[in-house]
């Protein structure tokens, strides 16, 4: 008898699942600390991402986002979208829930990214990025170098 590991996911939440666990694997691999490791998702702790400000929240996965590799999740109120900033290091980022769209500097048509969407930045790209859907949004970025946030106006 076959059971799946995965019984609650729709295809396109296993399909999330499974970019977030190639991604975070990869860059984690990359710096040869993987332990074993779970990370129910209650045992998630969403705290503001920027001091004083609880707009957008981050959940440590792995690692040390302060200047190190790591895999953390974020969550974006409902319509909400950051200013034109910059990051130090480039991420990736997969959409978990809700609707997204990261647009880079002079793009007027991003694409909408959906749950199972990717996307990654450069170091130094001017871009926003953004919850457009009516519901909180939730994504999972990871890199193998630290995470800032720089507004470029």
């Amino acid at each position: 008898m076959t059971r799946s590991i995965l019984p609650s996911l729709s295809k396109t939440g296993m399909a999330a699942a499974a970019l977030v666990l190639m991604a975070s694997t990869q860059a984690y691999a990359e710096d040869d600390k993987i332990k074993d490791t779970a990370l129910p998702v209650e045992q998630k702790e969403f705290l503001p991402a920027f001091p004083g400000d609880d707009t957008i929240n981050f959940a440590t996965a792995y690692g040390d986002r302060n200047g190190h590799a790591h895999g953390t999740y974020g969550r974006f109120p409902a319509n909400f979208e950051t200013p034109p900033h910059t990051h130090t290091h480039a991420y990736r980022a997969v959409v978990l829930s809700g609707e997204m769209t990261n647009p880079f500097e002079g793009e007027e048509n991003p694409p909408v990214l959906k749950a199972g969407s990717f996307w990654s930045v450069a170091a130094g790209s001017v871009h926003t990025t953004a919850c457009v859907s009516d519901t909180p949004c939730e994504f999972f970025m990871y890199s193998d170098q630290g995470f800032d946030f720089k507004p470029s106006e």
